[in-house]
């Protein structure tokens, strides 16, 4: 990237508005037998492009000094940064330059969930189901669905994964109930 090339620079401003549209605070919740209750925290910031734009991902890269380029998936590329120290770089950036959109929502728990662990938090079931709870609040769109009103509500529950309980919000004129379903979104 060329000192010259105003285009090619990136700064804050620019990064943060960019978050905001196509940036994504993830904690994943895995089933490690092995792992002191069971499950690995796994927290990450991404942004991912089309590969394309791989590029950019590069740059924004150079910009922290750390994370990494990775295939996403097919034809999607991501920057990734995983580990606490760089993610505590990647909260205090934030904190330096606020997002302006509903993102910032989830930064906020993201932190939070970062401060558990920094207090252990992660390692008994307890701090584990506080965090699978503000986990469940992350990155969610509400998701129309359609039934018949003899459907009866229920909440499924796998013990691999966490979901979000369903709940049956109205009936409409048609003898139809309509059930409101949290889905998580990693946009």
């Amino acid at each position: 990237m060329g000192a010259d090339n105003q285009q090619e620079r990136l700064d804050a401003q620019w990064i943060t508005g960019f978050v905001d549209g196509e940036g994504c605070f993830h904690v994943a919740l895995n089933k490690q037998p092995k792992m002191t209750v069971g499950y690995q925290v796994l927290p990450e910031f991404r942004i991912v492009q089309h590969q394309r734009d791989e590029k950019l991902l590069h740059q924004i890269r150079n910009y922290f000094g750390f994370g990494k380029v990775t295939t996403n998936h097919d034809d999607r590329k991501e920057f990734r940064v995983r580990g606490m120290i760089n993610l505590k770089k990647i909260v205090s950036f934030f904190e330096q330059h606020p997002l302006r959109t509903s993102k910032q929502k989830n930064f906020a728990i993201f932190v939070e969930i970062l401060n558990l662990m920094n207090n252990k938090e992660h390692l008994n079931r307890k701090g584990l189901e506080n965090i699978a709870q503000l986990v469940s609040t992350m990155n969610t769109k509400i998701q129309i669905r359609l039934e018949s009103s003899e459907t009866v509500c229920q909440t499924s529950s796998d013990e691999d994964t966490v979901r979000t309980q369903q709940r049956c919000c109205e009936t409409d004129r048609n003898g139809l109930s309509v059930f409101c379903k949290e889905n998580s979104n990693n946009s």
